[in-house]
């Protein structure tokens, strides 16, 4: 099966015509617009503000419709299941994009043009960014592909698994990519391959020298410079842009995977479940992990190291369970919740002179 991304020329005039005036009288537009939503709806840890307006599009079709109907001038934020954002206290101008429950199709595929022809031993599948990635981890294992059961314990989409390179276990997101599928702020689709990007630990970014795109990596979040930048100089090192708003979000990813033993990928992923049940607090309103683990130690032992376990402001509390967790327990606001993390961060900078770096994203304006 092969997946076709081209609009129409047709479609794609009407687009253009959206201007200056706003988006929601563009002739053709089929999605949902809400206005001044609270984004705790939204985000995992049920706390923030208000967006300006959200949009629930009907299809990627109508993604591409209205991006290209946006005036250049007003911001753009994409969402998947909101696992690893908090959106401040004073909202977020703009568009706010939902895709979770929008960008949901998921495949097995034998042949895609441009990669190479499957080989007895693997398999592509292919899913969208809005695609839960528990539920990309239980159909690799369903369809008898191993390799991918670490994806049941990354609370977020493959959306915002791609743009952060997420993982777990030890395992990552970019080990299993053939070819993904992005959109630019233009509304127009195009397939990169992994070469196109460099990747590591929880980043990923365009090489230099892509013409095609004004990106630092891509993302399902909105556009910002890349919130974990390499140290300074190292960037030109590796053939990174230096940091630019990012202009270009992943729309799905074709993934490949060796085949083997379903039932035992299976258990694998009830083991893995069980293991973050046991661990993480998952009965309280969290957005999973808060660092990044610095090289050779990990956050939530340094965290709880310095005695911050507990700590809390207002609603906001640094887990007694698990360290690198900020839970809310009950009626945090996001100014709680950054406090909490800004004071992690400072307190071990000056105990231990290491400086956490964020795996959380912080968007919108504060109070």
């Amino acid at each position: 099966m092969r997946h076709d991304y081209r609009i129409s020329e047709s479609e794609s005039s009407a687009g253009g015509q959206g201007g200056a005036s706003p988006a929601e009288n563009t002739v053709g537009l089929r999605g949902r617009f809400l206005h001044h939503e609270p984004m705790k709806k939204h985000v995992s840890w049920r706390a923030g503000g208000i967006a300006q307006r959200v949009y629930i599009p009907a299809d990627l079709e109508d993604l591409c419709w209205l991006v290209r109907s946006l005036p250049a001038s007003e911001s753009i934020h994409m969402f998947g299941l909101g696992s690893n954002l908090l959106v401040r206290d004073g909202g977020l101008p703009g568009v706010s994009i939902l895709l979770h429950g929008v960008l949901k199709k998921i495949a097995l595929e034998s042949r895609v043009a441009g990669l190479p022809s499957e080989r007895d031993d693997t398999a592509l599948v292919y899913a969208e960014a809005g695609v839960a990635s528990p539920k990309l981890a239980r159909f690799c294992a369903n369809h008898n592909l191993i390799g991918g059961e670490f994806w049941a314990g990354i609370p977020g989409t493959v959306g915002g698994a791609l743009a952060m390179n997420a993982g777990c276990y030890g395992h990552e997101t970019w080990e299993k990519v053939a070819q993904v599928v992005t959109l630019n702020r233009d509304g127009q689709l195009r397939e990169r391959r992994p070469e196109d990007y460099v990747t590591g630990y929880r980043h990923v970014a365009l090489r230099v020298g892509d013409s095609h795109a004004n990106a630092d990596g891509g993302g399902l979040l909105s556009s910002r410079p890349h919130p974990n930048p390499l140290p300074e100089g190292e960037g030109a090192k590796v053939g990174l842009r230096p940091p630019t708003p990012i202009e270009e979000w992943f729309i799905g990813a074709w993934f490949r995977l060796p085949k083997g033993d379903g039932v035992a990928s299976r258990l694998i992923i009830k083991d893995l479940l069980q293991k973050r049940i046991a661990t993480q607090p998952l009965q309280q309103p969290n957005a999973g992990s808060v660092f990044r683990n610095p090289p050779g130690d990990h956050a939530a032992r340094l965290i709880e190291a310095c005695g911050l376990k507990g700590y809390r402001i207002g609603d906001a509390q640094v887990s007694p369970k698990h360290a690198n967790f900020i839970v809310n327990l009950g009626n945090a606001s996001a100014a709680d919740i950054e406090g909490v993390i800004e004071h992690v961060e400072t307190t071990l900078e000056a105990m231990t002179n290491i400086r956490l770096l964020r795996e959380v994203r912080i968007v919108g304006e504060r109070n």
